[in-house]
């Protein structure tokens, strides 16, 4: 399933900061960043709580927020995009 991940950290402090670094290495590692503080993660239910669990432990819930969008697994027809494309597509064949 596609789940869009957004967040605004609040960086006004050096553990701000690595939250903010921390954030972004947790959603890396179930997706791809499409925007500076927005993930596209192609994930199973069970790494979908995984990732969840993961960032709640990160965060601080009184300064720092996180969203969560569930596109499912039609979600191809749920996105439009225009402007300059800065990631390839995640169910596209990728060739190293």
């Amino acid at each position: 399933m596609m789940v869009v991940v957004a967040y605004d950290v609040n960086t006004e402090t050096p553990e701000g900061k690595r939250r903010l670094r921390n954030v972004a290495k947790t959603c890396m590692k179930y997706g791809q960043r499409v925007q500076n503080s927005v993930f596209e993660c192609s994930v199973s239910p069970s790494d979908y709580l995984i990732l969840k669990h993961d960032l709640a432990e990160i965060m601080d819930e009184s300064r720092d927020s996180l969203r969560y969008y569930n596109l499912g697994t039609k979600y191809s027809s749920k996105i439009e995009h225009r402007g300059r494309q800065q990631h390839l597509p995640v169910d596209d064949v990728m060739m190293l």
